[in-house]
């Protein structure tokens, strides 16, 4: 009977222990806490991930749950605003970089094409150059362009001045991004390096555009030129305008995300 009494009494001692621990509604302020501390401190995104577990871990804390879903709400909704703000501020850099381009779609193109006003057709047909070539996307790629008398038979470039430089990667002369056609007396070879393979050769004039750049076709034979001043700023503004319609274009999935988050309280598998 005394062990009896023992393990009774034990039991009681559990019970009233575990009574006295933290509620639910304890423990979801303390979430809601830990939340408004990573919103303070610049995380809105994760603050919001905190708020969303609380209905998960502590289904019976209603009011806890009420409060934090006011307060989710009130952070989506500002970093919509947010976002809206600098999409607005971005479209002004996208129409003040267009004034370099003509936008044009033939039958040809999937996508618009942002052509630069220094390397229009008549200012090029009849001369050797890097060529720039960005779409709607905000695509970018480079092509080297070869007019003369003799074939170079060239599948890749290098840019430089003294020890700086950078190259592309090779094109073969059987692929499709490697062209080749003659008239008369004189050839014309065209390489497109796309997909990143002329990257480097971008980032490399646009952050270089006061050295004196030189550029040399590599094939059967070496062709050498010197980038024109309107050729590397055609590039300097190609880049600056590839990576505004791409952060256009984030900034619009990233307020869709948001819009998306905002109708949607209850996380998935939630149990209330």
């Amino acid at each position: 009977m005394r062990s009896l009494s023992v393990l009774f009494f034990s039991f009681v001692i559990a019970t009233q222990l575990v009574s006295c621990g933290p509620s639910q509604r304890e423990l979801a302020v303390k979430e809601t806490n830990k939340a408004k501390l990573l919103c303070a401190s610049g995380d809105t995104l994760k603050a919001i991930q905190k708020l969303d577990s609380i209905q998960i871990k502590y289904p019976k804390a209603d009011v806890q749950i009420s409060v934090a879903k006011d307060i989710r709400t009130e952070w989506l909704q500002y970093l919509i605003d947010s976002r809206n703000l600098q999409l607005i501020r971005q479209d002004s850099v996208i129409i003040a970089l267009e004034k370099n381009f003509d936008k044009e779609k033939t039958e040809f193109d999937q996508y618009v094409q942002y052509n630069h006003k220094r390397q229009t057709f008549n200012r090029s047909w009849d001369r050797s150059f890097l060529q720039v070539h960005l779409d709607e996307r905000g695509e970018l790629y480079l092509s080297s362009n070869y007019m003369g008398k003799e074939w170079l038979e060239h599948t890749g470039i290098r840019v430089y001045d003294g020890e700086l430089q950078a190259k592309s990667e090779k094109i073969p002369l059987d692929s499709p991004l490697n062209h080749r056609s003659d008239f008369l007396d004189y050839k014309w070879e065209k390489v497109s390096y796309m997909n990143g393979e002329a990257d480097s050769v971008i980032h490399f004039i646009a952050d270089n555009p006061d050295l004196n750049l030189k550029c040399v076709f590599l094939g059967k034979r070496y062709y050498y030129i010197l980038l024109e001043n309107y050729d590397v700023q055609a590039v300097v503004d190609a880049l600056l305008l590839s990576k505004a319609i791409k952060r256009k274009a984030n900034l619009e999935k990233e307020i869709a995300d948001l819009k998306k988050k905002l109708k949607i309280y209850s996380p998935p598998n939630s149990i209330r």
